[in-house]
Parts: C-alpha cells; structure tokens; sequence
C-alpha cells in the first residue's frame, strides 16, 4: 500500500533498531497516546521482542501492524496499528502515531486513509474506532478528517502502567459513512 512517497511494511521486514529510535525520540509526546508500546521498547531488546510480538499477532490475523517507512529516505517515520478486532459485529480500533518531526503535513491523515480502506475493504469491517486522550488534538483532528465522528467521552476508561485511569475520547465511522 504505497501513497505519496511513504508506504507501510509489515513486522517481519522492518528494522527493530528503527523502530526504538522512532519510539525513543518521541518517547516524551508517546507517553499519553501509546504508553504500553514506549514500555515495551524500553530499549533494543525489548524492542526486538515487541516487534516479533506484532509479527505473531499479525500472522494469527488477532491484529495488524503497519510500520511508514518514507520511501525517498527509508526512514520509519510512523506506526498504524489495528487492535481490538471483533469480528462478531465486526469493528476494530485503530492506534497510530507518526514522528514528531513530519507532524503537521498530512503524513498519518492519509495513511489512516489507507488502513481505514483496508478495514473495510479488506477485513469487511463495519466499523472502526479511534480512542485517544483528550488533550491529543492532533490525533483527533486526523479521526475527523477521515469521517469519523465523536460518540463520547468514556471517563475512566483506559488504565495506563503506572496504574493511573484516564479519560478517552471515543470516534467511529460506519462502513456506511465511509467516503474513499
């Protein structure tokens, strides 16, 4: 899945050193939105783990993980993941975060484009949700811009490691809503 000059690889193929630079210098801005990943990439061996992890997940189809890599430079700059997978309803969550430094220029809008494409497309979804904490406006601003739409507040809805509860704010799009 290649847009503009960025596409995704999959777990298997990408470079865990990459991968723990990214987390590590976005580490600071990381910490509300994907506290349990910059844990489990405390350093190059945790990192080694947590991507072989994503890839046992991934050939399970219990979730997927797509890792942007910017195709001009081969730098990862980014990371989608799908989680939560239901396929009783079917719906799933998507988590996303991209490198601090190409924030701002439509990188991760377009990409959660592409996966949210896929969902529906591909893993005949009916519904995809986006959580995020309520002062990532960023991150709400790319769920809006993809059609999604604010249900809620859950309040006290998500448990970070340190054991500490927080609110999130709650988007999803329908399949029928979807516009490509």
């Amino acid at each position: 899945m290649l847009f503009d000059h960025y596409t995704f690889v999959p777990p298997a193929t990408v470079d865990p050193a990459a991968f723990f630079e990214l987390v590590d210098r976005n580490r600071a801005y990381l910490k509300q939105g994907f506290p349990y990943t910059i844990k489990a990439c405390a350093d190059l061996e945790t990192t080694k783990a947590f991507i072989r992890r994503t890839n046992h997940i991934q050939q399970r189809k219990k979730g997927y993980h797509f890792y942007i890599i910017d195709t001009k430079t081969n730098d990862l700059i980014g990371f989608i993941n799908i989680k939560n997978i239901n396929r009783n309803i079917p719906m799933c969550e998507l988590g996303y975060f991209i490198d601090e430094q190409f924030q701002g220029k439509g990188i991760i809008t377009k990409a959660v484009g592409v996966i949210v494409k896929f969902c529906f497309e591909q893993m005949e979804m009916s519904k995809i949700f986006i959580c995020t904490d309520p002062s990532n406006l960023a991150s709400q601003k790319v769920a809006l811009k993809n059609g999604f739409m604010q249900e809620g507040i859950l309040r006290n809805e998500f448990k970070d490691p340190e054991g500490n509860v927080h609110d999130v704010v709650y988007f999803g799009l329908l399949k029928e809503d979807f516009k490509p």
